[in-house]
């Protein structure tokens, strides 16, 4: 009784009305008559539209049961809230790691059964549709701009096949409670300008870039109004089938030169391009109370800036190192020398990393684990549109980008979890 009362979602009268015994009705088919002396607890139940007699016993049973099953407690909110951010973390973690190799090796094993047909389309496809990433490709529409329901032109894709409806998905929302992953702002940016965001750190897999730049779920529209984020990732996934088709979805490119300059250049402004700057190298360092930057020699998203006049922005996203854990080799080891090496033939470094298990925080799985992201967007760095800067004016915004970043990270590393005598480490 006292679990029964604890239970919100059932009515206080129905535990005592199943103590009770059922009394058929006078003159229900397929019932005995009420006789005196009779069993008082012979009653029925109704099957099929007719009255079947219960013994005692089997009464007992279904009374028993039904308690039982009233028992069991409720799931609450919460519970239900923890468990769809899991699921949405993990369509997420298996959509990086597994949808490419997988859709590649089915594709494969479909061209020697009767479905051959669907992977030889899917090739030539593939074959038509090879530069859509590095370019821009206008929404189409069955009405000139001037019917529009609202009165605009039809709106620009700067590149690739861009979904807004993928943007707003409500799944983002769990992903982005399941750490939970915060963005700030400390300046405004203009519409009228381009912006390359320079992300840091790369951490694992990117969780507070992707978040805040992609997904909606952290109001980055409604922070900098005007602005169109767009993120960058190797240029090798989009060679992946089906992968692709959901990473342009998405609003994601290759980090190449041709598309970051096809963003920068096409009509009007307001166009933000977020680059993990350390990439893949960076990786490598990454590991819980450590913030270890590759940036000294990296230089080309400078130089970019500079030709499309594109103001530079540092943002740092705090906690995004200790989404996991990782099995760091020490320099000159011979196991990392073959993970730099695996770096510069695929383009990326594998990693030793484990998170969360799925069932338990507990267990150890390729699942992050839910740590605060914090990710805070700088003050821009103005930048002129040079045609053919020489390297002392890249060497010269390049220091300003890193003195912008060191700001940034001092003035807010106390706010999100660090001490004051942590540092940021440049290499």
């Amino acid at each position: 009784m006292n679990l029964l009362r604890s239970t919100p979602h059932i009515p206080s009268l129905l535990p005592q009305l199943l103590l009770l015994p059922i009394p058929p009705p006078a003159g229900a088919p397929g019932c005995p008559p009420a006789v005196r002396g009779s069993h008082p607890r012979t009653s029925c139940a109704v099957l099929g539209g007719g009255r079947v007699p219960l013994s005692a016993g089997s009464r007992a049973s279904i009374q028993t049961a039904l308690r039982t099953l009233l028992a069991v407690p409720w799931p609450s909110q919460r519970d239900i809230g923890s468990a769809l951010q899991l699921l949405a973390v993990l369509q997420w973690v298996l959509s990086f790691l597994l949808l490419g190799t997988l859709s590649l090796l089915l594709l494969i094993y479909l061209l020697f059964t009767s479905l051959w047909l669907i992977p030889v389309l899917y090739l030539a496809w593939i074959i038509f549709d090879w530069d859509t990433p590095e370019k821009g490709v206008v929404a189409v529409s069955l009405l000139p701009p001037a019917l529009q329901q609202d009165g605009s032109e039809v709106p620009f894709s700067p590149c690739g096949r861009r979904l807004s409806c993928l943007r707003r998905w409500t799944v983002w929302k769990h992903f982005r409670d399941y750490f939970p992953v915060k963005l700030v702002k400390t300046h405004d940016l203009s519409p009228s300008h381009n912006y390359i965001i320079g992300s840091h750190p790369h951490g694992i897999l990117c969780v507070g870039a992707f978040c805040n730049f992609i997904t909606g779920s952290t109001g980055f529209e409604e922070l900098f109004p005007g602005i169109r984020s767009f993120l960058t990732t190797l240029a090798g996934n989009f060679r992946l089938p089906v992968f692709r088709e959901y990473l342009m979805s998405g609003g994601l490119f290759p980090v190449t030169r041709r598309a970051i300059g096809y963003l920068l250049s096409q009509k009007g402004t307001g166009n933000a391009v977020a680059i993990v700057i350390g990439g893949a190298a960076e990786s490598l360092s990454c590991r819980p109370g450590v913030t270890t930057l590759i940036l000294k020699n990296r230089k080309g998203f400078v130089r970019m800036a500079l030709r499309h006049g594109a103001f530079l922005v540092p943002s740092f996203s705090f906690g995004e190192n200790d989404l996991f854990r990782q099995v760091v080799f020490e320099e000159g080891s011979w196991m990392r020398s073959i993970q730099r090496r695996f770096q510069k033939m695929m383009g990326f470094a594998p990693c030793l990393f484990y998170g969360r298990g799925l069932t338990s925080c507990r267990s150890r799985g390729f699942l992050p684990y839910a740590r605060p992201i914090t990710t805070v967007v700088g003050e821009p760095v103005a930048v002129p549109k040079v045609e053919n800067p020489s390297w002392e004016l890249v060497d010269r915004y390049h220091e300003l980008y890193i003195n912008a970043l060191l700001k940034l990270f001092n003035e807010n590393k106390t706010k999100y979890g660090l001490s004051e005598s942590d540092e940021l480490l440049i290499l």
